[in-house]
């Protein structure tokens, strides 16, 4: 069970030294960082709740979750970074979410693009970035991520059985201290500044993850579906998808692997 304490100390571990904020139930982490971000809130601010009554999730879907099985964050992130990049925040998360996954909760889990964690081909992770640009300057980057921990099949929605997964059903550890301080410092270690630049950081640690690449996948994109085969990750956090003897970057779409 989660409670102010525990995700006080995760973050404390974590090396962040921003209070975070916990609430047993809210409407959307992501918009009540959004909000915090328009009002001056630092950077590493961590949201956690134990219940979103409006959560969402990519492509404007709703992000259903029932009270306590599922760790619902938040992290309001300052990058210094140009607004075209923005997109290699949601595969850091991604990534950070993976390793965090498999340290702390010792679960073998991978990603797939853009933006999902799963374990044995199922979803456990979704993560959400949503940037902010003002002008040519990317004020802010809040990344959400739910994880579902300790549901059993029968409890998500029916269109989801068989796709969905948590890391309890998955043989895992379900305990949010754990993997949210391993995740944060994960997630710290990607973002913050080091001798490499950032979208380096990023692909060396989502590329070797991502089990999209190397997959016959179709892509539904805004100009129309695609399918081919998934070669790899551009500088951009593009899918780069070989079709008819050309190689063509997809930056936005569903993508669903095929075989």
């Amino acid at each position: 069970m989660q409670s102010e304490h525990i995700v006080t100390e995760a973050v404390r571990t974590a090396g962040i030294r921003v209070p975070p904020r916990f609430l047993p139930s809210t409407g959307s982490t992501n918009a009540d960082l959004l909000r915090a971000a328009a009002e001056g809130a630092p950077a590493w601010t961590v949201e956690v709740a134990g219940h979103q009554e409006a959560g969402r999730g990519r492509l404007g879907r709703p992000w259903v979750d029932r009270a306590g099985t599922s760790l619902l964050v938040s992290v309001l992130l300052r990058p210094p970074i140009p607004p075209a990049e923005a997109p290699l925040v949601g595969l850091a998360a991604a990534a950070a979410m993976a390793a965090a996954l498999e340290e702390a909760a010792g679960v073998g889990a991978t990603c797939k693009w853009p933006n999902d964690v799963l374990a044995g081909g199922r979803k456990l992770c979704g993560v959400l970035p949503e940037a902010v640009v003002e002008g040519d300057r990317l004020a802010c980057v809040v990344v959400g991520a739910g994880l579902n921990l300790t549901q059993a099949e029968e409890e998500f929605p029916q269109e989801l059985r068989g796709r969905a997964t948590s890391v309890a059903a998955a043989g895992g550890r379900p305990e949010p201290g754990a993997v949210l301080e391993s995740y944060l410092w994960r997630l710290r270690e990607i973002v913050e500044d080091g001798p490499r630049g950032f979208p380096s950081r990023v692909l060396e640690d989502y590329r070797p993850r991502c089990e999209t690449i190397g997959r016959t996948v179709r892509a539904e994109t805004p100009g129309g579906p695609m399918e081919g085969f998934a070669i790899g990750i551009g500088p951009f956090g593009e899918l780069l998808i070989e079709a008819g003897g050309r190689v063509a970057p997809v930056t936005f779409g569903e993508v669903e692997h095929l075989r």
